[in-house]
């Protein structure tokens, strides 16, 4: 896919350490999953770059946690701005990059520049406490202060917005950050330190480092002077992270793997519920972590939901490249992702699951896998119990409430479900008595910077967004003072 950007200038191929642009001898190739072709050649850091980027983002923090919370929110309001005023740069690259469709780009692009809207009012609002005296002649206040530098690991599915739903919270709190974007996507990660520079964020506020996770990993983790990780991944992944920050006892949150069940129940609105399962299963082709992973039917609908989600499909999803304004739907990011796609589906189907809509190999590319539908699943099937993470909607049936609350809650897991019902009753029940963290009801794209994402369970540990976001960056300080004279 050739870049053709109104703003070339944008596309950065170089690490950010300190307000400035490091080359490398070291080269990291990413690459177009559409075509298969390199589109650029992104400087690859090591062990020395991290320690170097750790050590700019200490020397930055107090200054930066000693500006007033209006101009910390004035600065990323400013970032903000420039994000979308070259929304479709920025577009372009992610598309070239991570292969999704343009529309799906742009959307990413507002999304994440929204997390920074966000947190440019909210780091206004970090209020403390006073706490009524245990005698006289004292009083109890308690303070909230920045974490101090914070690390940022995140994938490649979402390269723009998972960066600025870390980075936005991190700097409206007064902390700096050090970031590792995926080795897939780095260029969304470095054009938003071009534009955060333009906005007049300080140097060394914000660090990228693009590397190997085995080099840059353990600096991070190891470092007394970053006192807190935060990661979007695997839970495999997450959990070593989790385990290497307890030698430094540092402050994690993580957001990791889900399993995300879809129930239909008799009574619910079937085109509405269609509507739904689209937008949650199929965008970025399957390839976001609150993607519904199994779709739970009731038995006396079970037959007509299957066709006409198989109809929709036909006539409404088209599969191609992304820079295509016809397609919906992209490639996966590449052979790996689609070769354990395949594997899950081919394993499932041997036992038992019947191939209801593609299931073979797509011939438009190597990267890419056709939308799928699958009948006859049962929740032991590898594609009901593992994470697909691509284009595969699984169907089970159910024929209680009670056993739809069973079947989707049988994971170790917890991040996002879904349901369809229009029985008031019925929300309540259900929605209290499904473990996750995220519940949309009669709804199907649940993500947005007001609300709380994170799950339970294997799924991490704290929140991402809403008001609650700035709690896993700040310290609570309590302050005794005595001597009051009465």
């Amino acid at each position: 896919m050739d870049l053709k950007l109104s703003d070339p200038s944008l596309l950065k191929t170089s690490a950010y350490i300190d307000g400035q642009w490091i080359s490398s001898d070291k080269t990291l190739d990413v690459i177009d999953p559409h075509s298969g072709r390199c589109i650029a050649q992104v400087a690859k850091m090591g062990a020395e770059q991290t320690q170097q980027a750790i050590e700019a983002a200490e020397a930055a923090f107090e200054l930066w946690r000693a500006k007033t919370a209006k101009e910390r929110s004035k600065l990323l309001r400013d970032w903000f701005n420039l994000i979308m005023q070259h929304e479709e740069d920025l577009a372009q690259i992610l598309t070239a990059e991570q292969g999704k469709v343009l529309v799906e780009a742009r959307g990413e692009i507002a999304y994440g520049a929204n997390y920074i809207e966000w947190f440019a009012e909210e780091a206004k609002r970090v209020y403390g406490d006073t706490i009524p005296e245990p005698s006289a002649d004292k009083r109890i206040v308690c303070i909230k202060q920045p974490v101090g530098v914070v690390a940022c690991i995140t994938p490649w599915n979402f390269p723009s917005a998972m960066l600025t739903r870390k980075i936005a919270p991190a700097l409206a709190a007064g902390c700096t950050v050090v970031c590792k974007p995926a080795s897939e996507t780095p260029l969304s990660a470095l054009v938003l330190a071009e534009l955060a520079e333009r906005a007049g964020i300080p140097a060394g506020v914000i660090n990228i480092v693009v590397g190997s996770s085995s080099e840059i990993g353990p600096v991070l983790t190891d470092s007394p002077t970053v006192r807190k990780l935060t990661f979007t991944g695997s839970t495999e992944v997450g959990k070593k992270l989790v385990a290497a920050c307890a030698k430094t006892l540092k402050k994690t949150s993580m957001e990791l793997g889900g399993n995300a069940p879809f129930i239909v129940f008799a009574d619910a609105n079937l085109p509405s519920a269609i509507e739904g399962l689209l937008a949650s299963k199929y965008r970025n082709s399957g390839q976001t972590c609150v993607c519904t992973n199994r779709v739970l039917i009731h038995q006396s609908v079970y037959d007509e939901f299957t066709q006409l989600l198989i109809k929709a499909i036909k006539e409404r999803l088209v599969l191609g490249p992304g820079k295509d304004s016809k397609v919906t739907n992209g490639p996966l990011i590449n052979t790996k992702a689609r070769d354990s796609v395949a594997a899950l589906v081919n394993e499932s189907v041997k036992q038992g699951a019947t191939i209801a809509l593609g299931g073979d190999t797509d011939n438009l590319g190597d990267c890419f896998y056709p939308l799928t539908v699958l009948t006859d699943v049962t929740n032991e099937m590898p594609v009901a119990c593992e994470e697909v993470f691509g284009p595969v909607a699984s169907l089970l049936s159910f024929s209680t409430e009670e056993e739809a609350i069973q079947i989707a809650n049988d994971t170790n897991v917890g991040l996002a479900a879904y349901f369809y019902t229009r029985d008031i009753g019925r929300v309540w029940r259900v929605g209290e008595a499904l473990e996750y963290g995220i519940i949309g009801i009669n709804e199907g794209i649940i993500s947005n910077e007001m609300a709380p994402f994170g799950g339970v369970k294997e799924s991490g540990s704290g929140r991402e967004g809403s008001k609650y976001g700035m709690d896993d960056y700040l310290e609570i300080k309590y302050m005794c003072m005595g001597g009051i004279d009465q």
